[in-house]
């Protein structure tokens, strides 16, 4: 793997761990889990059509396009930002982030269901499930009222729906166009089939401060357009599994940030676990990825980049 793409999994890990710190802020300060979603899809959309424009990159204009875009919108974007929001009232930001960090191994095993998984050597699989053990380290299910909460299971789910998303992306979407203007088209999508939702569940209006207002921005175009954009880089460029291996990281920051800054429990349990996380990272990278021509794609994908 280059120094590019590594650089791309820190930054995203960085931006996206902080995510579920920004999601439980805007909570705390009277925002509902709904309007969360809708707020951050439509901020990380503004972002990302700004930046198309800036670079000079267009919208998809076929009708084949939006139609896959609707379908990655709502695994990628508007069913898990919903289940994680669902997730972060009931439980810890660092918990949140950790239970995302299952992405892999669910990815993984979505890859080897519909035959796009490649490569999977015994020290790449032994890596994976280190990095699942590292999660189940920090989350600790053996301790306190149990893991099956409502709010873990939603959060399991949202884990799972990123990882059907990033198989399908790979799939669908790669050479479509540039990355930036198929991540701005994907937050539009993602927008566009939450508010509906917001619109008809007669929501009380949001009573939130300028804390919430403040998160939610950061949220939107920080956390989510930034980062779905260097992530469609990241699928194109290294592959689905390579980018759901992002979420391995995920620990390191929202246990990291839930501690210093919400004043969340950090333990020397935990601190082994996100060791144990960076290990089993570090195995499933041990060996470069070959190029990668999915099924789907069209040829000179490179030619999009910014």
């Amino acid at each position: 793997m280059t120094h590019k793409a590594w650089t791309r999994i820190a930054v995203l890990a960085l931006l996206w761990g902080s995510a579920f710190l920004w999601i439980k802020v805007a909570l705390d300060h009277g925002l509902s889990p709904l309007q969360v979603t809708v707020a951050r899809s439509a901020f990380g959309a503004l972002a990302l059509v700004v930046l198309a424009r800036m670079t000079g990159r267009r919208l998809p204009r076929d009708r084949a396009t939006w139609g896959r875009l609707v379908v990655a919108a709502f695994f990628c974007n508007a069913l898990p930002f919903l289940l994680f929001a669902v997730g972060v009232e009931s439980t810890s930001s660092g918990m949140a982030g950790a239970l995302n960090a299952t992405t892999p191994l669910w990815s993984l095993l979505v890859g080897m269901a519909i035959g796009t998984e490649r490569g999977l050597r015994p020290v790449r699989l032994a890596g994976l499930l280190l990095g699942f053990a590292g999660t189940l380290l920090i989350f600790a299910p053996w301790q306190g009222s149990g893991p099956l909460t409502w709010g873990v299971l939603a959060m399991l789910g949202g884990a799972a729906s990123y990882a059907v998303a990033f198989a399908y992306m790979g799939r669908e979407l790669v050479g479509r166009g540039a990355p930036v203007a198929l991540s701005a088209a994907q937050l539009l999508m993602a927008a566009g089939l939450s508010a509906p939702v917001l619109a008809v569940s007669g929501a009380v209006p949001a009573e939130a401060d300028v804390t919430a207002l403040v998160a939610v921005v950061i949220l939107g175009v920080f956390c989510t357009g930034v980062t779905f954009y260097l992530n469609f880089r990241l699928i194109e460029d290294e592959g689905a599994t390579s980018a759901a291996v992002v979420g391995y990281l995920l620990p390191v920051v929202s246990v990291a940030l839930g501690a210093l800054v919400l004043d969340e429990e950090l333990t020397l349990r935990v601190i082994a676990g996100m060791a144990v996380v960076l290990l089993g990272v570090g195995l499933t990278r041990r060996t470069p990825p070959h190029p990668i021509h999915l099924a789907g794609s069209r040829g000179g994908t490179g030619s999009t980049a910014d």
